[in-house]
């Protein structure tokens, strides 16, 4: 009855530690996949396409008047110059957005690859994110209302929050996510770091590209009648935030930087409190 035992309970041991190091194995490939397929183009169509065609579909439905505009600036100056070109069909841009990053997908020769669990944690990295920059632009908001006492001025907002009706800002928001980082981040981001990389090394393209077009994003929120009146601290804080949506774009793609951004115009319009963090710290 003994003999033979210790060898059984090697076995044992051995076929566990086997378990063990397969399952931790398998841990890290499913991870490495997750953080590659993610940032890929046809990840990020997947993941878009149902803020896009809400955001289309809803825009449509309420045919904003002019006291109520669901379609933000980079929307309107993408769709302008489109129809200067003869492109006025309402479809057309959502068409080349998608037909363009059909085309990355097949000139990078990604894999054809997405699944459920990579959207899902797409969408679960996009509110992380956008909760990030949230705790950014609150504690932006302490420091300018601490400097505002220390001068003996009013706090104001650094950025006002639309008065439109909450499904309009709603749609609002999630058009800016996907227009603003289309224009500013996967347009304009890529076509400075082009040109930036006739002078400079790789590096250095890549930071001024990032801050370039991070100071034209804040920029844009002031042009044209119905920009925003001009706020210092809103100009600082909308300069983060291109920076923060161009280092997402740059290391985790497309569709979480559009993500991000509509998830943080969300939480901020429409979800948490005004000044979330000085009400759930107190006085």
């Amino acid at each position: 009855m003994w003999f033979g035992s210790d060898d059984r309970e090697a076995d044992r041991q051995e076929w566990e530690h086997r378990d063990r190091e397969y399952a931790r194995q398998f841990e890290d490939r499913y991870r490495e996949e997750y953080w590659y397929v993610s940032r890929q183009p046809l990840a990020s169509l997947l993941f878009v396409l149902p803020l896009l065609a809400s955001y289309e579909l809803g825009a449509a439905y309420i045919r904003s008047a002019p006291e109520e505009p669901v379609r933000n600036g980079a929307d309107y100056w993408i769709r302008s110059t489109l129809q200067q070109f003869g492109f006025e069909q309402p479809w057309f841009l959502p068409v080349v957005l998608m037909i363009g990053l059909l085309f990355w997908q097949i000139a990078g020769g990604y894999r054809w690859r997405a699944s459920l669990g990579t959207l899902a944690g797409m969408l679960c990295e996009s509110v992380i994110y956008g909760l990030c920059l949230v705790f950014l632009g609150e504690t932006q908001s302490i420091l300018i209302d601490r400097y505002h006492a220390s001068q003996n001025v009013p706090p104001t907002a650094a950025i006002a929050i639309p008065t439109t009706a909450e499904l309009t800002r709603a749609i609002s928001f999630l058009g800016a996510g996907i227009y603003e980082e289309l224009l500013f981040r996967a347009a304009l981001l890529p076509l400075m770091f082009g040109a930036l990389r006739l002078f400079f090394d790789r590096g250095p393209a890549i930071l001024w590209a990032v801050l370039g077009s991070s100071l034209l994003f804040s920029w844009a929120h002031y042009v044209g009648p119905a920009g925003d009146a001009y706020e210092p601290f809103g100009f600082a804080f909308r300069v983060i935030a291109g920076i923060f949506f161009a280092t997402l774009m740059v290391n985790r793609g497309l569709g979480i930087a559009v993500g991000a951004h509509a998830a943080y115009d969300i939480l901020v319009g429409l979800m948490l409190p005004q000044n979330p963090m000085q009400s759930w710290l107190g006085p």
